[in-house]
């Protein structure tokens, strides 16, 4: 992809003239590939994770444990692009938090190569913190890019930073999974360190191709600021610290015990975010309005991501012990299921941006809230799906390769039905004062889908299995409930969001 750089179509007499990157930037070309190799190693990462907790030549944990450790971990990486997003602007400014967050991601990988279990889970702990760093910046980084909000390229420049997403996570599983699968699962680990140097390395190359506005810090701490702030998280920590001592200490530590506080945090930040927006008292009525109307499509987005991302977990299992992972014959490493998604994004979301626009010409394009409902019915019927493959299983046959494959096509139609519209409605119904922390607040929604899975799953607590045919069809249904019931309160919704459709 760098090497598909092209000249501005201007006339030889123009001044100024640069490189650019299909029509756009030059910085977006190191953003591209910066976000491409942090996804390679995210994703190639995340493909393993699962299937290395379980495995006997892993860490050999049972599934509902593994299913805790997995969510757990992908709560607290969207948990932390909040306080990603406030080391920006109070500390480092984009440009320097991307750098460092690239960084930690990189230490993190490492830690897991190394075949210490604590070692791992430290990883995961620095893989979470620098992917929330980064989440939180990049994209900020791309629309510094450009010349405010009405410059006519800016779509389209997230349209092709949107493609190096999907395409870092579709090569990463095929890479990464195959190496930790069927050679060692420590040097895919190992592979996932060396996509994120690539990237690294390249970032910092490339980093005078970068608006020069990534390297201010927007509202810098003062120095009272500072100490404060301090203060606090040192008090925070020797409180974690004291708690996992005496918890420690006590005899009664256990790895599904720890999860629990952490599972904990999930639910109740988003909570106290949305409650402490809400009753602002700087709000005006219309947008105290907007955030009332908000809460649903919140809720509805956290039981939609609840179901979606058991798709690298609990699909993966089962996978791993009760499917056939061949097609025609041909057999194939079950890291591989999580190549599916990012294929179909790529081929699905051009169909979808033609789709709304042909509708809206003839004035039939769904509103904000049908579309949420449809993603909502959808992954519910992902899961009504997912009972034919259960049943086979059950019946003591191992179940075809296709029917994983057509619940992955299923769930990614939903998300392509509801997780743009998300994004786009956060930025319409945000308050002025919150203007930029509501996308922290959509990532939320993930954070709060998953510390359910994670709850509902942990052994400690009296958790399952999540591939029981009763307990999937109990979800399936709740997210077509959940879809049903966003469209039958859809006026008394739409009242709230006021002008926004």
């Amino acid at each position: 992809m760098a090497s598909s750089l092209t000249k501005d179509s201007v006339r030889p007499e123009t001044p100024g003239t640069e490189k650019t990157f299909f029509g756009h930037p030059r910085g977006l070309a190191t953003l591209f590939m910066t976000e491409m190799w942090e996804r390679f190693s995210y994703y190639g990462m995340r493909a393993l994770l699962p299937l290395y907790l379980v495995a006997p030549g892993g860490l050999h944990l049972s599934a509902g444990t593994a299913t805790a450790i997995y969510s757990v971990y992908l709560s607290l990486v969207y948990l932390l692009a909040l306080p990603g997003g406030w080391v920006a602007d109070r500390l480092l400014g984009p440009r320097k938090t991307v750098a460092v967050s690239g960084l930690i991601i990189m230490l993190g990988h490492l830690c897991l190569a190394l075949p210490v279990a604590a070692s791992f889970y430290v990883g995961l702990v620095l893989v979470a913190i620098g992917s929330g760093l980064l989440k939180a910046n990049i994209s900020t980084m791309v629309g510094h890019l450009y010349k405010g909000v009405d410059d006519p390229r800016r779509d389209g420049g997230f349209t092709v930073f949107y493609i190096g997403i999907n395409l870092g996570a579709f090569i990463a599983p095929l890479v990464i999974g195959t190496v930790g699968e069927n050679v060692n699962w420590h040097l895919g680990f190992a592979l996932a360190a060396l996509g994120m140097a690539l990237g690294l390395v390249q970032y910092l190359l490339g980093g005078r191709h970068l608006a020069a506005r990534s390297n201010e810090v927007p509202t810098p701490l003062s120095a009272e600021e500072k100490k404060s702030t301090l203060r606090k998280g040192l008090i925070w920590l020797g409180i974690a610290v004291v708690f996992y001592a005496l918890v420690g200490g006590t005899g009664h530590f256990t790895l599904n015990w720890a999860l629990i506080p952490l599972t904990i945090i999930g639910l109740i930040v988003p909570i106290l975010v949305i409650a402490r927006i809400y009753r602002d008292k700087d709000l005006e009525p219309a947008e105290r309005s907007k955030v009332s109307a908000y809460i649903w499509f919140f809720v509805a987005a956290a039981v939609f991501w609840m179901i979606y991302d058991q798709g690298g977990s609990t699909l993966s299992l089962f996978a791993d012990s009760s499917a056939k992972n061949t097609i025609a014959g041909w057999e194939f490493p079950v890291s591989w299921y999580q190549s599916v998604n990012p294929v179909m994004i790529m081929a699905l979301a051009p169909v979808f941006a033609w789709l709304w626009l042909w509708l809206n010409r003839r004035g039939k394009e769904p509103s904000t809230i049908v579309k949420f409902g449809s993603g909502l019915v959808l992954v519910g019927a992902s899961f009504f799906l997912f009972l034919a493959p259960l049943s086979i299983a059950e019946g003591g046959h191992k179940a075809a390769a296709m029917w994983l494959v057509a619940i992955y096509f299923v769930q990614t139609v939903g998300e392509l039905a509801l997780s743009p519209v998300g994004l786009s409605v956060t930025t319409k119904m945000a308050p002025k004062k919150y203007a930029s922390q509501m996308m922290g607040v959509w990532f939320l929604a993930v954070t709060a889908g998953d510390s359910i899975t994670a709850l509902l799953s942990n052994p400690a607590v009296g958790g399952v299995n999540l591939d029981k045919m009763g307990f999937v069809a109990l979800e399936a249904i709740l997210a077509v409930v959940a879809g049903v019931a966003v469209w039958m309160y859809r006026k008394k919704v739409k009242a709230l969001m006021g002008s926004v459709n």
